[in-house]
């Protein structure tokens, strides 16, 4: 039995080496646009590699699986689970080294072109056929690291619905010239995204203020809600309304301006300059502008500084990770419409859900 495996990224290498520990006379094929396997995963964690977290779905599964490979992990404490050497180039290596002795078969600088429902799978390299094909190829973000969305068209050829795509996990950006003002600053506030006035989603944590606009974790987890607008025909207007201090009321803050002329002793001198000129000294107004800031959002950095994508092959198109339309077809990873927030929790679906689909495999033969 053959399999052909399109991607080399954690899901694809995930699913070959289940495959193989499954069934060690397999044959598997990986079929890889790039010159290196993995090569995505090394940029994730800030070249740590956030490979799972204790909280998310199936982790216990996630790390046997790379137990089951001789990689140490340890968590932090907000249950990010790293490699124990706190470096991604320690899993590459490890899985790369796996597939070498499982005797899975690697073909880089390849370029699927197209798979029809016979499982013919036609490359700028010559033509592949398996008894199984797993689509894993990644979605649109950071096209440079692998993932270019050519996963998706493979799937909409199989018969596959594709839900809108977008930028997710991404930074925002704004014509505001105060995040500018404070770029490098960091804020531990309470973050709400307004469409139109109304209030969508909203999250406490850490925000980052920069040249375009704002980034760090909360950012990015709120900044589906912003994509979304985006791609929409009629886009909303976009409002990120920050504040600054929740531990305390607007009314603890005007007494506080009232006794020290500031919130200097609280936000910073930074912070507090900028806030001071949109208020002219007024304690009222400094309090109010302190847990209602708010600053225009045009839009985000796009896929190119995107985690993920947001959108994808509709899961009700699959059993698990089986295609109905197609048998022989599976898919995991982010070509699927399955999104988390930041933290490890989408590369621990992107392991869980190949190794689900070597199981899978594994259950036809």
């Amino acid at each position: 039995m053959t399999t052909i495996i399109i991607g080399a990224g954690a899901s694809g290498l995930a699913c070959a080496i289940r495959l193989k520990q499954n069934n060690p006379d397999a044959d598997v094929v990986i079929l890889e646009r790039l010159s290196q396997a993995g090569k995505k995963i090394l940029a994730t964690g800030n070249g740590r590699c956030n490979l799972s977290n204790s909280a998310a779905s199936h982790s216990d599964e996630v790390l046997a699986f790379f137990s089951s490979i001789g990689l140490a992990t340890r968590a932090d404490g907000e249950g990010r689970i790293y490699p124990y050497s706190n470096q991604a180039a320690t899993v590459v290596e490890l899985l790369l080294a796996e597939c070498e002795r499982l005797g899975v078969e690697i073909v880089t600088d390849c370029r699927v072109e197209s798979v029809s429902d016979d499982l013919c799978v036609t490359t700028d390299r010559g033509i592949y056929f398996g008894d199984s094909i797993v689509i894993a190829a990644g979605g649109r973000a950071q096209s440079a690291l692998g993932s270019d969305g050519s996963g998706y068209s493979l799937l909409k050829q199989l018969g596959h619905g594709i839900t809108p795509l977008y930028p997710a996990l991404v930074q925002l950006t704004s014509p505001s010239k105060h995040p500018r003002a404070l770029s490098g600053q960091r804020a531990k506030c309470n973050m709400a995204i307004l469409l139109d006035g109304n209030k969508v989603c909203e999250e406490y944590g850490e925000v980052l203020f920069t040249d375009y606009g704002l980034s760090g974790i909360v950012t990015m987890n709120l900044s589906n809600e912003v994509s979304r607008n985006f791609i929409s025909e009629e886009p909303k207007k976009c409002i990120a309304e920050l504040d600054l201090v929740p531990d305390m009321t607007q009314d603890e803050l005007e007494k506080h301006v009232k006794k020290f002329g500031s919130l200097r002793g609280i936000l910073g001198s930074q912070m507090n300059a900028v806030i001071d000129k949109q208020t002219e000294g007024d304690a009222s107004k400094y309090a109010q502008f302190a847990k209602h800031w708010r600053l225009i959002i045009n839009g985000t950095r796009g896929y190119d500084f995107a985690q993920i994508t947001g959108g994808g092959a509709r899961l009700d198109d699959f059993d698990g990770f089986r295609s109905k339309k197609n048998g022989g077809v599976y898919a995991c990873g982010e070509v699927l419409d399955v999104q988390f927030p930041c933290g490890g929790f989408n590369l621990n679906f992107a392991w869980y859900s190949g190794i689900k689909a070597a199981d899978s495999i594994s259950m036809k033969e």
